[in-house]
């Protein structure tokens, strides 16, 4: 009987994880590559003056139904590794918006027209807005950008600025007047138009690394898969016998079935030898990309914002985070600035010191910081943009399969998105067991 392992998964990030796990729930253990010696991929977490981080600070929401999903099935309990809190925009001193406790879509409207910081015409055209869209089963005949949309059902300026926009960048890391507003609308409908808890903040409490891949490697191994941590596949080849992965020194194979849930733009080298790919190299080659900054800045332990999460509107950074409300330590704080901007053309150095600024703005007798550090994933998310045609998790070679973010389905470059898209790859893999 051959012994070597069916499938293989090229990544340990979310999607590569997800796929894992998936697998091993369904009875077939996979073989993990991994290039770095640290699980998560683009969400992963690191050490940072001798305290624990993420590379990028994340923001889930109750809408995350497989992810919250697999927490669960890999033994991760998300009652206790996230901080799930009512819908909330609080932008200090403009506005304050929170879900109220009912059904939805009441929690929604509710929250709205309690809003402080906007006029009753404001609060009105906002719930017009949602409901016009609802009348349109949140789909459009031909996708159109975010700000085209805004400007058809007339909202005004303080509504963009503090509300659409925030929300759209947030979730699609692509600007309003760039990105798609079919992805947005599929955000809004599962989030603010679903169920209550759907658009419930979720603020992790531990790395991002601890609350789902590390947990997912665990019963991987349990389940009889394996993880092979530092070992860069550098290309995949295919012959009579399955497909052979290739490191710098080894061969590894073959395997029935591939999954490959890496970046695009490490895919190109994996695929490079394989025939009858032109269209999805093509696909891969026409993506763009937005960057994610998250600066860092650790404050005397008294430092503390009024909510775990505060908006910011006008400078350069979008949301503030309270690490020390998290878990972590006191005084740390997390400022996320999504896609790209003015900020592009700062030094780290500068950028940090103009979002101190900002903080010390909203922040009352605020001490300069004791260390900060900008992080800057360039390539964090591709860019979000109508009539995008994103790669199928399906290739044309049989058994081939792709995994990540930025896989075809309705939702933008997110956790929730890279775990679906690994369960999907997973069950494509269940249902083609013979791989050729």
């Amino acid at each position: 009987m051959n012994s070597l392992p069916r499938i293989a998964i090229i990544g340990a990030g979310y999607a590569g994880m997800a796929a894992a796990a998936e697998l091993a729930a369904h009875g077939l253990p996979a073989t993990v590559f991994e290039s770095s010696r640290v699980l998560g991929g683009r969400a992963r977490g690191l050490d940072l003056h001798g305290v624990r981080v993420d590379n990028g600070q994340h923001i889930l929401i109750g809408a995350y139904s497989e992810t919250l999903r697999l927490l669960r099935q890999v033994g991760a309990n998300p009652d206790r590794l996230l901080l799930r809190l009512p819908l909330t925009l609080s932008y200090p001193g403009e506005l304050s918006i929170r879900a109220a406790p009912l059904p939805a879509p009441f929690h929604l409207m509710a929250g709205l027209l309690f809003a402080r910081g906007l006029t009753l015409a404001e609060k009105f055209a906002a719930i017009r807005f949602m409901r016009g869209l609802g009348k349109i089963g949140f789909h459009l005949e031909e996708d159109t950008r975010v700000s085209n949309l805004l400007d058809q059902y007339h909202q005004p300026q303080r509504l963009r600025e503090f509300l659409w926009e925030p929300l759209c960048i947030s979730a699609l890391n692509t600007p309003a007047i760039t990105a798609s507003a079919q992805v947005f609308l599929n955000v809004l409908r599962d989030s603010l138009a679903s169920g209550r808890h759907a658009s419930d903040l979720m603020l992790p409490r531990v790395d991002l690394g601890a609350l789902f891949p590390e947990a997912a490697a665990r019963f991987v191994e349990a389940k009889g898969g394996s993880l092979i941590c530092g070992t860069a596949i550098k290309n995949i080849s295919r012959d009579a016998h399955g497909y052979i992965l290739h490191d710098s020194t080894t061969e590894h194979g073959p395997f029935s079935q591939v999954i490959a849930a890496v970046a695009p733009y490490h895919l190109q080298a994996l695929i490079d030898g394989l025939p009858g790919l032109e269209s999805l190299k093509t696909s891969i080659a026409s993506l763009d990309w937005e960057p994610i900054v998250t600066c860092y800045l650790a404050y005397p332990g008294q430092a503390s914002l009024s909510l775990p999460m505060l908006g910011h509107a006008g400078g350069h950074m979008q949301w503030l985070i309270d690490r020390g409300q998290l878990g972590g330590p006191a005084g740390l704080f997390a400022a996320v600035i999504s896609a790209r901007g003015r900020h592009g053309e700062l030094s780290n150095e500068q950028l940090a010191a103009a979002i101190h600024a900002e903080i010390a703005g909203m922040v009352k007798h605020l001490p300069e910081p004791v260390w900060s550090q900008v992080i800057t994933e360039k390539r964090a998310t591709f860019s979000c943009v109508p009539g995008l045609a994103r790669p199928k998790t399906q290739t044309a070679l049989p058994g081939l399969l792709l995994a990540g973010d930025y896989v075809a389905s309705d939702y933008p470059a997110t956790i929730e998105s890279a775990v679906r898209s690994g369960v999907s790859a997973a069950r494509c893999a269940v249902g083609r067991p013979s791989g050729r």
